[in-house]
């Protein structure tokens, strides 16, 4: 009898195979105590296991062809720079050397004290780094043990899938090279950096899938459906044939994709539309010109300040990083986000320097964001001073995330003139650079004509401002199910964000520039809803780019404006799902 596993939808398509399970080192370690006098010896052998580990993710890198996914070797150094984290190394050597755990029971603990951070964190991206460190955890675990990570140059005359509690972007290489047509994992969400590299290699794949390798035995037939985020583990001959002949279909389906890369985003009815991308490393622009993105809508800063002991990236560090994703798009526009880090999302050198000075009671309403920023305006304006430094090198848009008060516009404004002045007194060179707000708040749209006067243009960030306007905690599985971005509240405040912006010509001379940068903008069954309500700049993760072109592509916003319209009087369910239904028919 079939049966049917749940999980989430990371990357489309569906693969069809023979299940390949990957046990998790963590499940069976080793718990004792060492002999006294032998803690140094135990120091060594878990020296040898990061010495092991930093050779296997060296050769990994080495190995990558020339037509590697970007991600794959940005996220090979993100496991390097936290195998050299002094919470992986240092005080995993002190549960030794203080409580003579043997190195494997250290690992286990140490990972249970980091990983407490990260859960508490509300901002989906920095939470899954949770991922990273547990995966290099996993390596370190293999590497005492003898084994090595997933086996490279294995060979199948049959389709195989790839079942495990967890899967490193590092590994993901048997992928590229064709052994396995799909994977599935216990853990992980839809910002996992394994999820990112499968967008990237295009492969399909359910992550989150709780109890997958657990439920699934060793060569059961496994049907992964990553466009419903569905397993079926030894389906019927008649499911099996239907999905096979699915597969044929969407595999079809993305080389015709393939050939929208150069053609320009435009409707029926002759409207250009912006496509855009979000990415998280500078890396990542490859990415983005490979899906034919006409600039970036969001670039995260966040990967700068992560794993620091004991200091911040100072202005040249991240000068350079800015200057090469403003370099890296030839021109296009690129869209910087400011540091989006607070009270949820601690980070070691910040928390170091601050040691206690807040207390959280509610992290996702606290010091966050721009709040964290202006609570600190030296490391605020080091951040300004490299991004107005980048500015000389193509069209920079600066971001600013979670703005909900008049008084934080205004200081912005002012750290930014106290930026350009720093820069001109120490005689160096720095260009334009347009300033945006990021609407993610409620009061932010009710407050959008104080917005519009000041900024020149928005982002909207629709994960947040769903968060927001529902007060519904995305981490909370408890209430996830109640996480609606057709919500009518949400609607309403979405459009009203579009329409205020351009209404803005009458009075500013100029429409303001809007977009939205958030999940919606990447799903297509959205496109022509959002089409419709009036906007024509999309962001989204390159992998979702040529999706939303096709949708953008088969579009009338002329028909569909009123009928959006309809969608947005709609406020009961059945009511909305009818006029929904009209809007894509």
């Amino acid at each position: 009898m079939a049966l049917q596993i749940f999980g989430i939808p990371v990357s489309r398509g569906v693969a069809v195979g023979r299940a390949v399970l990957m046990s998790s080192a963590r499940l069976d370690v080793a718990h004792y105590f060492v002999d006294a006098g032998d803690e140094e010896r135990e120091v060594d052998r878990l020296r040898a296991a990061r010495q092991a580990v930093r050779a296997e993710l060296d050769a990994l890198q080495a190995e990558l062809p020339a037509d590697a996914p970007p991600e794959l070797s940005a996220f090979i150094d993100v496991h390097k720079m936290l195998l050299d984290d002094p919470q992986i190394g240092r005080e995993t050597a002190s549960w030794i050397r203080k409580r003579r755990y043997n190195a494997e029971w250290a690992l286990t603990a140490q990972l249970e004290v980091v990983g407490r951070s990260f859960d508490d964190m509300e901002d989906a991206y920095l939470r899954e780094r949770k991922a990273d460190v547990e995966q290099v955890v996993e390596r370190l675990l293999r590497a005492l043990r003898g084994t090595g990570g997933l086996a490279r140059g294995m060979e199948s005359e049959e389709d195989l899938v790839l079942v495990a509690h967890d899967i490193a972007p590092a590994d993901m290489m048997q992928f590229k090279q064709g052994v396995f047509s799909g994977f599935a994992t216990d853990v992980g969400g839809k910002t996992s950096h394994t999820a990112i590299v499968a967008r990237s290699l295009d492969i399909p794949a359910v992550v989150g899938a709780r109890e997958a390798s657990r439920l699934i035995r060793q060569d059961d037939w496994v049907i992964i459906d990553g466009d419903s985020g569905l397993l079926i583990v030894d389906p019927s001959p008649i499911i099996l044939e239907d999905y096979r002949v699915r597969k044929q279909e969407s595999e079809l389906g993305r080389e015709r994709l393939k050939r929208l890369k150069n053609t320009p985003a435009r409707t029926l009815d002759g409207q250009m539309v912006e496509l855009l991308a979000n990415i998280e490393l500078p890396d990542d622009c490859e990415s983005a010109l490979d899906a034919g993105a006409a600039g970036i809508g969001l670039f995260r800063t966040e990967f700068l300040f992560m794993n620091r002991a004991h200091h911040l990236p100072g202005e040249d560090e991240q000068f350079e990083a800015y200057r090469r994703v403003v370099q890296g798009m030839g021109g296009r526009p690129v869209t910087i986000r400011t540091i989006d880090i607070g009270a949820d999302k601690p980070l070691d050198a910040v928390d170091d320097y601050r040691d206690g000075e807040f207390t959280h009671l509610n992290p996702a309403l606290g010091l966050r964001a721009i709040r964290y920023s202006l609570s600190d305006p030296a490391m605020f304006r080091v951040q300004l001073r490299a991004l107005l430094r980048a500015a000389r090198y193509g069209t920079l848009r600066i971001l600013i995330p979670m703005l909900a008060h008049a008084g934080e516009i205004r200081q912005t404004f002012a750290l930014l003139d106290t930026a350009r002045a720093e820069l001109a007194a120490a005689g160096q060179a720095y260009g334009p650079a347009e300033i945006g707000a990021m609407i993610e708040v409620p009061g932010a749209v009710l407050m959008l004509p104080l917005f519009l006067k000041y900024f020149d243009f928005v982002s909207v960030g629709t994960n947040d401002l769903v968060q927001y306007t529902l007060a519904i905690d995305r981490a909370d599985e408890s209430v996830a199910a109640l996480y609606d971005p057709l919500h009518p509240a949400v609607l309403q405040l979405l459009a009203q964000t579009i329409a205020q912006s351009h209404a803005a010509e009458a009075w500013k001379g100029r429409p303001v520039h809007v977009s939205v940068c958030g999940e919606m903008a990447g799903d297509p069954s959205l496109t022509r809803l959002l089409l419709g309500l009036g906007l024509r700049s999309f962001s989204m993760h390159p992998a979702q780019i040529l999706s939303v072109k096709q949708e953008i592509l088969r579009a009338d916003c002329a028909r569909l404006a009123p009928l959006a319209q309809a969608v947005l009087a709609e406020y009961e369910p059945e009511g909305q799902l009818r006029a929904l239904a009209a809007l894509t028919a």
